[in-house]
């Protein structure tokens, strides 16, 4: 009886379970760890059969490792119970202090149920202790946590007889070293694999940043990388070579700027406007030698982590040489091929800016538009009052056009004699009577062009426009060819742009006809310009050791906003024909 060698029966049981416990702490994976547990109760606890059930992810139990039987472990090994089965089985029969123990009695009911099971073959009990063929005894496996790992499954005991108290303990004791070893299994299979993964990531890692640096420093284009946030935001952290030759700068040197130190003044709001998340923007870089370059900056962010500091990544583009073709070719849409002055396009549109829709004879000071806004009422007398003079019910304006109540029934800011709702809905701003432009408004920034009343210089300061009509071209141009009058119109071009300011315009509308446009003349400044202009004109041009002259006509017309650019130019080619008929035709030509 186990009673009677008890002390003999702990002393050998404990001897085998320090033994395979040892072994336990000794396997290296998983899959070795869970034969051994198996091995351990076969070898040191006495049961010729042993099965570790372990609980996969979804729940289930599947059959991981089997010892005593070769052809019993080849029929169940993988095979999976479902959790409802197992969970079914470990509150049947009877606890013994943690394990489970199912007597064949009530364990018939459990022959066509799911959980992977062998059948074992021997006669029937001969005492109450003896172990019956269909006896179930499981030791279940908790972690640390309390959540299940395992079942652990055993048959046969040696002795044929049920386990003792101590038996049951010893088997309990090792079902929670055995819990234990997997769990430490498990630990050391997920840091392998998280080493495995984490080292794979960080050659994956390598290997971006080795591409990237062999992309970024050997691009054909510039690359620059950036602070982004803090104090020196935009501070330039590093520059691949391509950049260092388009600026001419090392990359040393660089890295004590940001593109805001290098940019064009003229274009620094563009790169502020530059969004920092795939912006991109055509601008101009300063270069070493104080020269600007053309290019075009593309951005991205860049992450260094998660949550790490972010990066400007810039793409830097060289666009000199596209730039250079725009500009010439919009210099050739608005330049004559000939003489590379203005043409007439581009005449009428350096006029067309300079001049607004509405008249500047119809605009009423701030007083006058309030006198006109009130005259009438109630014996009001505005222009008494100011000492003006009447103007049947208005203000004569510079060009003696009625102003006020009769010129358009209100003031410039709209005020009307007949009440407020006279214009209800309007523009409270627009003058009723002027033609609408952009200069409408009460906040007018628009400097407007004004004309001298008169051909007598009475101060007046304008936009003098002088119509040049050269005179005896045609015959040379017939005599000579159009050679000799292509070369005659180029100097008389270079003739012309000499003798002006550098604000001034000289333009070529065509043939032989010239316009200037100078600013801030008086009636006398333009007569005396066009004196200078036609004795510049008149000296011998040499063209293919050929003497020739040409005389010059001139018309001084005055832009005046109310003007269209076709109207001041017609003005002034009238002019110039009244002054072409006046002169003798031996004065017009000069030689």
């Amino acid at each position: 009886m186990e009673t009677e060698s008890e002390p003999y029966v702990r002393l050998a049981t404990l001897r085998q379970l320090h033994r395979v416990v040892a072994e336990l702490n000794t396997a290296r994976s998983l899959a070795d760890t869970l034969q051994t547990v198996v091995d351990g109760i076969v070898v040191g606890l006495g049961y010729e059969l042993a099965c570790v059930n372990l609980v996969r992810p979804d729940g289930d139990l599947v059959v991981a490792a089997f010892a005593g039987d070769p052809a019993a472990e080849a029929l169940i090994t993988g095979r999976v119970g479902s959790r409802a089965s197992w969970e079914r089985r470990l509150t049947m029969g009877e606890n013994w202090d943690g394990l489970r123990f199912i007597p064949h009695t009530e364990g018939w009911v459990l022959m066509e149920d799911d959980v992977p099971q062998w059948h074992t073959d021997g006669p029937d009990p001969r005492f109450e202790d003896e172990w019956h063929p269909e006896d179930r005894l499981y030791a279940p496996m908790y972690a640390s946590g309390g959540e299940l790992l395992g079942v652990i499954s055993v048959d046969r005991p040696r002795n044929g007889r049920r386990p003792g108290a101590w038996g049951r303990e010893a088997l309990q004791m090792y079902a929670f070293q055995a819990a234990i070893a997997i769990s430490n299994a498990r630990l050391r299979a997920n840091m392998q694999r998280a080493l495995v993964r984490l080292e794979r990531e960080q050659q994956a890692l390598r290997a971006s940043e080795e591409s990237f640096r062999q992309a970024f420093e050997y691009a054909p284009s510039g690359m620059a990388i950036a602070e982004m946030g803090g104090d020196q935001h935009g501070r330039l952290l590093r520059t691949n070579d391509a950049l260092c030759r388009l600026l001419g700068r090392p990359a040393s040197v660089l890295r004590r700027y940001s593109f805001s130190d290098l940019v064009h003044p003229e274009d620094i709001g563009t790169l502020l406007r530059t969004s920092a998340e795939g912006g991109r923007a055509e601008l101009r870089l300063g270069r070493r030698d104080g020269t600007y370059v053309w290019v075009s900056l593309r951005n991205s962010v860049v992450a260094d982590a998660a949550d790490g500091p972010r990066f400007l990544l810039t793409h830097v583009e060289d666009i000199e040489e596209r730039k250079r073709h725009e500009l010439q070719l919009a210099h050739r849409a608005s330049h004559d091929s000939l003489t590379g002055l203005p043409n007439s396009a581009e005449l009428r549109a350096r006029l067309g800016a300079r001049l607004c829709r509405r008249p500047q004879s119809v605009r009423a000071t701030a007083i006058e538009a309030l006198d006109a806004a009130f005259e009438g009422r109630d014996g009001y007398d505005g222009h008494a009052a100011h000492g003006g003079h009447a103007a049947q019910g208005g203000h004569a304006g510079h060009d003696g056009h009625p102003v006020g109540a009769e010129a358009g029934g209100a003031g410039e800011h709209g005020f009307h004699p007949d009440g407020p709702d006279r214009y209800a809905g309007a523009d409270p701003f627009e003058f009723p009577g002027a033609p609408p432009g952009p200069s409408d408004g009460p906040y007018d920034h628009h400097v407007h062009t004004v004309a001298p009343a008169t051909d007598i210089d009475d101060g007046t300061k304008g936009l003098a426009v002088l119509f040049c009509d050269l005179d005896g071209f045609k015959s040379i141009n017939d005599r000579f060819g159009h050679h000799t009058g292509d070369a005659v119109l180029i100097e008389v071009a270079r003739r012309l742009t000499t003798g002006v300011r550098d604000g001034d315009t000289v333009a070529r509308l065509g043939g032989d006809e010239f316009v200037v446009l100078a600013d801030g003349l008086g009636a006398a400044d333009a007569a005396d310009l066009a004196v200078r202009l036609r004795n510049a004109i008149i000296p011998p041009i040499r063209v293919d050791g050929r003497a020739v002259r040409v005389g010059a006509s001139f018309g001084i017309g005055w832009a005046s906003c109310g003007m269209s650019a076709d109207e001041v130019l017609r003005s002034a080619d009238q002019r110039m024909y009244i002054e072409k008929r006046s002169r003798s035709k031996a004065h017009r030509r000069a030689g």
